[in-house]
């Protein structure tokens, strides 16, 4: 990965305010930010580690961990709530052997998030898989959909 790194590094040495489009780099090249790679850079480019870190840890966009090749986005707005989007929530995690803290399933296939709004309250409760929108879902119809996505990976 240090020849993607070097021609990211390359790309941005001395070039002010270039810290976010680094950060989308790497992102892009390893599917998260991996400390490691933020020292790296930040000593081939001079950006400072500190910036890169802050940078990172702020912004929702930027991951700091491994995620699974599909994101599923729980909604927890209004809406949802009141529709049982935490029972949902809870319901995914334990279907895919999930916990509050660990987010991505073992064999690497579905990362999970919870999110402020998806702006569907009409189809409340919602979930989001990569950009399908999943609306007035039951334990059953959730579930369902996700073993579909499994069963797609395994054929």
């Amino acid at each position: 990965m240090n020849g993607t790194l070097d021609a990211i590094a390359a790309k941005y040495k001395d070039k002010s305010g270039s810290a976010i489009p680094v950060l989308q780099e790497i992102q892009k090249a390893e599917g998260y930010i991996n400390p490691e790679s933020l020292r790296y850079i930040s000593d081939k480019t001079g950006i400072p580690l500190a910036e890169l870190w802050g940078i990172a840890t702020f912004y929702s966009m930027f991951h700091l961990k491994a995620r699974g090749r599909h994101v599923i986005r729980v909604c927890k707005g209004t809406a949802c709530h009141v529709s049982g989007a935490e029972n949902l929530a809870s319901a995914i995690r334990k279907h895919l052997d999930l916990t509050e803290e660990k987010i991505t399933s073992d064999d690497g296939l579905f990362t999970i998030e919870e999110v402020a709004c998806l702006g569907c309250c009409s189809l409340a409760p919602v979930m989001m898989i990569d950009d399908t929108i999943y609306g007035k879902l039951t334990f059953r119809k959730a579930l369902s959909v996700l073993d579909k996505y499994k069963t797609a990976e395994n054929t």
